[in-house]
């Protein structure tokens, strides 16, 4: 149970509709939980104004510049942290996940002959992120903040929520003047342990809640993509998306097929998908981009991970009204994330997720802002 004291509890839908380039209110998120102190910290350089929360390490706005230089906030969330402690509806907004994110097929895994239980969060049955308290309902702890970077620790411990081992995690988000938002992760365990962290920002590139992402156009390196079953576990296939509504490789219209009779996009009611990312190095390669092109913005994605999940919002209920009103309903943002594959730790085909103690984690995620 959260123990809660809140330096101001209004709770108001930021959205992606706000217009001040200086960000949200700090004040709205100062509080204590557990006893550990909340904050909002504000990044800046380039064109980017960046807020996140150690609460989840969320990050709760993103202000960047569209084609007439309107800077404007192009991710969904909330302007106090109350909202994100008790969410109305969508819990993951801006949040990282994990310690193994995506899901894990009926809440268990096997190491070594040992079978692990974790959290049946996901229809009753799976788990989904993590599980109930994952690493989006817990306080970070701050080591570093400066005007262009904050530095996050969080120690999961063993056996929590079923995981085994003490799993240390330091998480960097970092603006540059060349518009890119990184994302640094490293972790270390100190016993054998599934590890597979990623970020859950909503993007919705016109900022002003008009119009769907089926607008979007999209690009994707991937030659296969991951099918789900009807609750969304992959069936263990690795399948190509050559003539199927999966394959972005030329770049499309998100909206072009999503609507298709297709039995994979009625598993998930349009695109919540892991795409096999065609990898050319063990490093950070560009791997995706979105544009927009009524606003003229453009998010890229960079990762050295060997998945994205991308996710097209088809569960969004008219649920949540931004501050003008606006409804963020069906389809109305995306998320994209850099993981390893869902289910890998069920799944001996899929590269695994596995920490060795004495073994380094490390992941690198950059979306990269710009306007054309």
């Amino acid at each position: 149970m959260k123990k809660m004291i809140f330096a101001a509890a209004l709770v108001l839908m930021a959205a992606c509709t706000s217009q001040n380039p200086q960000g949200m209110d700090a004040a709205r998120f100062d509080g204590e939980i557990d006893g550990k102190k909340v904050a909002l910290y504000t990044l800046k350089a380039g064109d980017i104004t960046l807020q996140a929360t150690n609460f989840g390490a969320r990050v709760v706005s993103i202000y960047t510049p569209d084609r007439e230089g309107n800077n404007v906030n192009i991710v969904v969330g909330h302007d106090n942290l109350d909202a994100y402690v008790n969410p109305p509806a969508e819990r993951f907004f801006g949040a990282c996940v994990g310690p193994v994110a995506n899901r894990i097929g009926k809440a268990s895994f096997q190491l070594d002959g040992v079978t692990y239980n974790t959290p049946t969060n996901d229809n009753e049955v799976n788990t989904l992120h993590g599980g109930f308290l994952g690493l989006d309902n817990v306080v970070w702890d701050v080591l570093k903040a400066t005007e262009d970077s904050l530095v996050l620790f969080y120690l999961h411990p063993d056996g929590q929520e079923g995981y085994p081992g003490n799993l240390a995690i330091t998480m960097t988000y970092s603006v540059d003047d060349e518009n890119q938002f990184c994302i640094d992760y490293k972790a270390q365990t100190d016993k054998v342990t599934p590890v597979n962290i990623t970020n859950h920002p909503f993007f919705c590139l016109r900022g002003e809640g008009n119009g769907t992402v089926e607008d979007y156009q999209m690009w994707i390196k991937a030659s296969h993509y991951l099918p789900i079953d009807p609750l969304s576990i992959p069936t263990g296939e690795i399948a190509s998306v050559e003539g199927t509504p999966f394959d972005f490789r030329g770049g499309q219209k998100i909206g072009e097929r999503i609507n298709e009779e297709n039995e994979q996009l009625k598993n998930a009611r349009g695109y919540d998908h892991n795409w096999c990312i065609d990898k050319e190095t063990d490093g950070v390669e560009r791997i995706c981009y979105v544009y927009d092109e009524l606003s003229g913005r453009k998010v890229e994605v960079f990762t050295d991970q060997v998945g994205l999940q991308f996710y097209s919002g088809n569960f969004f209920a008219d649920l949540e009204k931004g501050s003008n009103g606006r409804s963020l309903g069906f389809r109305s943002s995306l998320a994209l994330e850099t993981q390893g594959w869902p289910d890998a730790v069920n799944h001996d085909n899929f590269p695994s997720i596995l920490l060795q103690p004495g073994d380094v984690y490390t992941q690198t995620c950059i979306y990269r802002f710009s306007a054309e």
